[in-house]
């Protein structure tokens, strides 16, 4: 009896220890989702896909709910194209495959965003630098002395991106305010108008 129970034996370690190849070939997929979750953060807050900002968090979050969302919903299709192609490959493994596919591809999507959003951001910018610009000049040249000694500590709200802007100074004493209203596509000397003493965090609030 000894001989055929280690004919046995000999015969199941081959098949434990391709078991054991293919679970290491295809372990890539959750160390990959940590790394492109963590890359996502970074790629959202150095190149937003909306707006012109991101924090880190919450590049974090996108790239979790994406990088889930894509493992839920990719990793079963495609390891069954996967498999039409390599059948000898086991189910799991090859899901594995996919899901790791899938997490790198959202964040090659979320690169390719970003960077497309890109320009627009920077001719958001510009056109803030130069609203800023705008107001920093009325202000210097006509404003009551108390808002002229404060005219570069500006506090810009968006009214209408690229087209109206509301900017405001505080005086000297820090009690009020001095606001105009910009309108970078007029002509310089038509562009800005004084628009109160409201400051902008209130101004905001009956815009909303």
């Amino acid at each position: 009896m000894g001989a055929p129970d280690q004919l046995r034996s000999g015969g199941m370690q081959p098949a434990w220890l391709a078991r054991l190849r293919w679970r290491q070939r295809g372990a890539w997929l959750w160390p990959t989702f940590v790394v492109t979750v963590l890359l996502d953060g970074a790629i959202v807050h150095e190149l937003p896909m909306i707006g012109d900002r991101q924090s880190v968090y919450g590049g974090l979050l996108a790239g979790l709910i994406l990088n889930v969302l894509a493992v839920l919903f990719c990793s079963r299709p495609g390891a069954m194209l996967l498999r039409r192609r390599r059948p000898d490959l086991p189910m799991g493994v090859a899901r594995n495959y996919a899901g790791t596919t899938a997490v790198l591809l959202v964040s090659a999507a979320i690169l390719g965003v970003g960077l497309l959003h890109r320009p627009t951001i920077d001719a958001q910018q510009r056109m803030l630098d130069e609203v800023v610009a705008r107001a920093e000049a009325y202000i210097g040249d006509r404003a009551p002395a108390a808002f002229r000694a404060d005219a570069s500590h500006t506090d810009t709200f968006t009214i209408l991106a690229g087209s109206l802007y509301r900017t405001c100074v505080p005086s000297r004493d820090g009690r009020r305010t001095y606001c105009v209203i910009v309108k970078p596509r007029l002509p310089l000397a038509q562009s800005v108008v004084f628009a109160g003493y409201e400051p902008n965090w209130l101004f905001a609030q009956g815009v909303g």
